[in-house]
């Protein structure tokens, strides 16, 4: 099948042929008749299989077919997790627009709002935001639903793995109600399958593969560490090989990948580092260098495991454990695209073998193990602590609610499960399988919170928060953004990072 055989606006055909695609790919051939015929839509494709592509064309296809109503405001509206998925969303609409007067604008935080203010008050044919930003703009009134025909929902497990479910769910409800909706995910179940009952009407599935599709086309093994020290070692070992063309490095943490960064830099590699508390105009920077090579390692935290789509990705590296398995198959999508070869490595320390577990249940293949003789263990060494969120450390009067257990004293709280604080910390328990534990005496004690899978254990200790200190009675808030208030402890909310 071919593209004209779609029934596609010849000014879309004739982009497509100018970008060099004659033929689409198995979600697009699937997805798009169904777009063109007006319904609803939900899709799940594996990641660099064209998704992007299947929803813009029947959306611009749409807008160019139908006439524009009269007033400001987008007509189609697509809504992305992060900003580089946004960016990357937006690069396929001008692509695809080329030959036609697209009106498009991206609403992404981490930019000013002076030229988002500007763009809202024009007509638009498209706009691309992530939901966060976009709901400020509801809030402030500056933005206008009433013209939106199309409605995209892209990466909604995404959204909702990040906390916006609640954010997604009003921007739907915003918008008109004969409008078309399409929503693209990993997968179709859980809360996914509960916003698409409450804001799609009978849509029509697409379900190529679920997210357990092994990724035939990426090599993938692991490397078990012996310690910190011998999984830098191993890593710089890595690095050195020349078939390398550009590699991505994942970390846990923004503080890992910013340091690491740097310690590969000062040892001769052109590397750079990405993650959530850089601005959009950095992030934009990043991308472009390791687009052109000026950049051949990228050291990035989970913001990349979507939505960063740049060829020539040779390797993956994860030198930390995603927070979960799913990541974990994005993540290695960012080598292999479009059909190429790829190899992704996994460092595995002896606290990640749980997660690698995880992972093996969740694709069905077992993750070949490696030795690297090159590269021997350090006497001493000892493994980094598992990274989880931050918690408030207990406040004062020892009660307990909810299975929440407040200390004496206070203890901030960070994601390596470390604190410094006055006093002892606060033991929390929550979630369920879970095992919360904070310890520590006197001051500086740490106040730790497990987060994330049923059945780790994560236990706070002694030493100073990188990212937070405790405040008397009531310890930090995550990242140590504001002190706590005296009083018991309490359950902190899902933060996203």
């Amino acid at each position: 099948m071919s593209f004209k055989e779609l029934g596609l606006n010849d000014q879309l055909l004739r982009a497509l042929e100018a970008c060099g695609f004659e033929n689409p790919t198995e979600i697009q051939s699937k997805a798009i008749p169904l777009a063109l015929q007006g319904g609803d839509v939900m899709g799940s494709a594996q990641t660099g299989t064209g998704k992007t592509a299947a929803f813009v064309l029947p959306m611009l296809h749409r807008l160019l077919t139908n006439p524009a109503k009269p007033g400001h405001g987008p007509r189609g509206l697509v809504l992305a997790p992060t900003r580089e998925l946004a960016t990357q969303v937006m690069e396929v609409v001008r692509d695809m627009g080329k030959f036609a007067r697209i009106r498009q604008a991206t609403i992404v935080g981490g930019v000013p709002y002076g030229p988002q203010f500007r763009a809202l008050r024009a007509p638009l044919d498209v706009l691309v935001a992530t939901p966060g930003r976009l709901i400020d703009h509801i809030e402030r009134g500056s933005v206008d639903f009433s013209r939106v025909e199309v409605l995209v929902l892209d990466e909604a497990d995404r959204m909702l793995d990040m906390g916006f479910q609640k954010a997604v769910e009003r921007i739907a409800s915003e918008a008109p109600k004969d409008r078309q909706t399409m929503l693209f995910s990993a997968t179709l179940e859980g809360g996914v399958h509960d916003v698409a009952r409450r804001h799609l009407n009978n849509p029509q599935k697409v379900e190529l593969t679920a997210s357990t599709k092994r990724h035939e086309q990426i090599t993938q093994w692991a490397h078990m560490s012996h310690g910190a020290r011998h999984k830098q070692a191993m890593l710089e070992h890595l690095l050195i090989d020349a078939n390398i063309d550009k590699a991505v490095v994942f970390t846990a943490t923004k503080h890992r990948a910013k340091t690491l960064a740097a310690d590969l830099a000062e040892m001769g590699h052109s590397s750079a580092a990405l993650h959530g508390n850089m601005t959009q105009a950095a992030r934009l920077r990043t991308v472009e260098q390791l687009k052109r090579g000026k950049v051949k390692i990228l050291v990035a935290t989970d913001v990349a495991a979507r939505g960063l789509d740049v060829q020539g990705i040779s390797h993956v590296i994860n030198y930390e454990m995603p927070m979960t398995p799913e990541d974990y198959i994005h993540r290695i999508g960012r080598t292999g695209r479009a059909g190429a070869s790829g190899t992704a490595i996994t460092l595995v320390s002896g606290p990640e073998r749980t997660m690698m577990n995880s992972i093996e249940r969740l694709t069905g293949r077992r993750l070949e193990q490696r030795n690297l003789d090159a590269v021997k263990p350090i006497d001493g060494d000892r493994h980094d602590p598992l990274p989880g969120r931050g918690g408030r450390g207990g406040g004062g009067g020892g009660r307990s609610r909810n299975a929440w257990s407040g200390g004496a004293g206070a203890g901030g709280g960070n994601r390596s499960g470390a604190g410094n604080g006055n006093g002892a910390a606060g033991g929390k328990s929550w979630g369920r399988s879970s095992d919360w534990k904070a310890t520590g005496t006197g001051n500086g004690a740490g106040g730790a919170k497990k987060f994330s899978a049923p059945g780790r254990r994560f236990e706070g200790g002694p030493g100073r928060s990188d990212e937070g200190r405790g405040g008397p009675g009531g310890g930090s808030r995550p990242f140590g953004r504001k002190p706590g208030n005296n009083g018991g402890a309490k359950p902190n909310t899902r933060r996203s990072w």
